[in-house]
């Protein structure tokens, strides 16, 4: 029978209770042990779907086409285990269901409430496809005291106590501020953080405290009195130089070892950590740097580009680089006054993003010529690839007004709205003004590579699976003009109907992808196409 961890935040939301999560996994899996990790997210969405990426950061999207949080991607970035629909719920898909439930009958003319029915429902997707499993991490977001967060306080005390000892572990993720007026670290509000959520039943029996400054054994013991936990269960956590280098530091603290004292499970040796002290070096010791250029809408949050600033660090250890990311507002390049050059040639590599809208559509098209024209390695996207086409179509196909019908009618949509195509259950239809969420061509789909290709080589192999969030797609109609002018239709979905990915093979390095790389990327598999875009870069920097 899986043993649950429960992981609830206090005092402050952003205190990392995702990566500490994550790390605490990979430390379990280091000794052996077989993990999954869920989230539950309060909000009331259904999902993160329709949220704008400076609400939410990034939308991560699962094999099985789940839009989810991007605490999965971490999730998945540091264990290897392949996220799914049934790992991250939130109030909204609960609540959905149970008053469809209720309007089919289905609960017999009882009232429904939030004790039994919503905590149930909480419950059944806690112990969901456990049963081949040592641990199931269950991370709650928000932070306790928060009025929607309480159903699942109350669903996480409620399987504690059917558990029974040694079931479940709580772990609460606090801060101990330092005020440098006083030049002192205050414990109290993690005092009155631990003193709430023990009010609501659930007894931490482990500490992670938030700090900037080292904890002293003094105030570790104070902790450890107030909120009635040894003093080895209250675990530091300072900031690292390096998210890769949070699982050593954690071990380092005894995070691993304090968590399985708390079921009544004695340490059994060392962790292997081999794979990520080989991370660290990498990460620390560069033999180079490189320098990648993002052309991209949403750059005032980087959550919004989690993953792919991830693949891309993942990249540069792949090739013992450093990658220093330059954040670029595609907005700058709107306006035909603007120095794109000015602005790029800096760069050794530009990758165009993903994006939704028209807002920066022509300042990405600006830098897809950029990269063209001085042979500079460059990497689409999904939307990046689409604004790839459209500018091959205007400069080397002569369809001057070749655009998207994302953007409104256009005499060429190049880049048109896709109504049906091949799912993993049969033909999928969509309507163009349905409902927004969920309604996206969405998780794992495969692809065909043509045997001569770039890409082929770079995947070693002519069929992937690759995850996709889009509902637009380069129109095939176009492709003999776009391949005259140079740009290759190097990849296509199994029926040939759907273009997956493009090249341009007399280019250093020209690729886009209609699918999201960055999703599958890790620090110890990263994705073949950050590898070699990276490999690019370092040699377009040997010729600066």
């Amino acid at each position: 029978m899986a043993r649950f961890i429960f992981i609830t935040g206090g005092v402050v939301s952003s205190l990392g209770k995702g990566l500490m999560a994550a790390s605490l996994a990979a430390l379990l899996q280091a000794r052996g042990y077989r993990v999954r990790i869920r989230k539950f997210d309060p909000y009331l969405n259904v999902d993160p779907g329709t949220m704008s990426p400076y609400q939410h950061g990034e939308v991560y999207v699962t094999d099985d086409g789940a839009e989810t949080d991007l605490d999965l991607g971490h999730y998945e970035r540091f264990t290897g285990v392949a996220s799914a629909s049934t790992d991250n719920i939130t109030s909204g898909r609960i609540y959905k269901q149970i008053i469809e439930r209720e309007r089919r009958g289905d609960y017999l003319g009882a009232t429904v409430q939030v004790i039994p029915h919503v905590t149930d429902a909480i419950k059944t997707f806690a112990r969901a496809e456990t049963e081949d499993l040592d641990f199931v991490l269950c991370e709650i977001g928000g932070t306790v005291g928060d009025i929607e967060s309480l159903p699942f306080i109350e669903a996480i005390r409620q399987l504690r106590n059917e558990g029974g000892r040694g079931q479940s572990v709580s772990v609460h993720v606090t801060l101990v501020p330092y005020i440098s007026a006083a030049g002192e670290l205050k414990t109290k509000p993690t005092q009155h953080s631990v003193r709430e959520i023990a009010a609501l039943g659930v007894q931490p029996d482990v500490l992670v405290c938030r700090c900037e400054h080292p904890l002293p054994a003094s105030e570790r013991a104070k902790i450890a009195l107030f909120c009635n936990v040894p003093a080895s269960a209250v675990i530091p956590a300072l900031d690292a130089k390096s998210i890769y280098a949070v699982p050593l530091q954690y071990h380092a603290e005894g995070l691993d070892e304090e968590v399985l004292r708390a079921f009544g499970i004695e340490p059994d040796g060392k962790p292997d950590l081999s794979r990520w002290t080989d991370i660290v070096d990498r990460l620390t010791n560069p033999e180079g740097e490189v320098t990648v250029g993002v052309v991209g809408k949403y750059v005032g949050l980087q959550d919004a580009y989690k993953s792919l600033n991830e693949a891309l660090v993942h990249g540069g250890i792949a090739n013992r680089v450093r990658v220093n990311i330059r954040w670029i507002d595609a907005e700058l390049f709107e306006g035909e006054e603007t120095d794109v050059a000015a602005a790029l040639e800096p760069c050794h590599a530009i990758l165009v993003p993903g994006a939704f809208g028209e807002r920066g559509a022509e300042g990405k098209i600006r830098s897809v010529r950029f990269a063209r024209e001085r042979r500079v390695p460059y990497f689409g996207i999904c939307f990046g690839m689409q604004m790839a086409c459209v500018e091959g179509a205007r400069d080397l196909a002569g369809i001057a007004e070749a655009s998207s019908t994302e953007f409104g009618p256009t005499p060429e949509p190049v880049v048109g709205l896709i109504t049906e195509w091949m799912g993993r259950d049969g033909l999928e239809q969509r309507e163009a003004q349905g409902d927004l969420g969920g309604t996206m061509r969405l998780g794992a789909y495969e692809a065909r590579l043509d045997g001569n290709s770039v890409v082929a080589s770079i995947y070693g192999e002519t069929t992937i699976s690759e995850r996709h969030r889009h509902r637009y797609e380069v129109n095939t109609g176009y492709r003999a003009a776009l391949e005259r002018g140079g740009l290759v239709f190097s990849g296509l979905s199994p029926d040939g109907t759907l273009p997956e990915i493009v090249e341009r093979p007399d280019h250093p390095w020209f690729v886009g992808v209609q699918f999201h790389p960055e999703l599958k990327s890790k620090p110890f598999a990263p994705h073949p196409l950050f590898r070699d875009f990276i490999a690019a870069a370092v040699r377009q920097s040997r010729l600066v």
